[in-house]
C-alpha cells in the first residue's frame, strides 16, 4: 500500500506494519516481543518519542527503549504506568505450555 502524505516522506505506520505482518518471520519475532512490540506499535500510532513518552511516565528514555526492544522484564505497575500514557490497558492473557 505505502500510502504517504505530501509533507511526510515515509509511510503511515499502519502500512508499513500491514505490509511487514505479511512476513512470518516479522509476525514471529514481533510476538516474541511482547508487550514492548505493542508499546512501540501504540506510542508511534500517538506520534510520540520515547523520551516523550518517558516523561509522561516519569522515567527516562532508556526504559522505554529496553522495554521496546526485549530486553527488560517490565513489572505489571510499570506497564500500568505505560499503558496510561499512551491511553491504553494492560491485559493478561495465561497460556498452557506446550508439551
Amino acid at each position: 500500500m505505502n500510502k504517504k502524505t505530501s509533507n511526510n516522506p515515509l509511510p503511515r505506520f499502519e502500512d508499513w506494519e500491514e505490509e511487514k505482518l505479511k512476513d512470518p518471520a516479522f509476525g514471529t519475532a514481533a510476538k516474541s516481543l511482547e508487550p514492548g512490540y505493542q508499546v512501540a506499535r501504540l506510542r508511534i500510532l500517538r506520534g510520540l518519542t520515547q523520551a516523550q513518552l518517558a516523561e509522561k511516565v516519569g522515567t527516562r528514555q532508556p526504559s522505554i527503549a529496553r522495554l521496546e526492544n526485549g530486553t527488560s522484564k517490565p513489572s505489571f505497575s510499570f506497564l500500568q504506568k505505560v499503558a496510561a500514557a499512551l491511553d491504553a490497558n494492560v491485559e493478561v492473557k495465561l497460556v498452557m505450555d506446550r508439551q
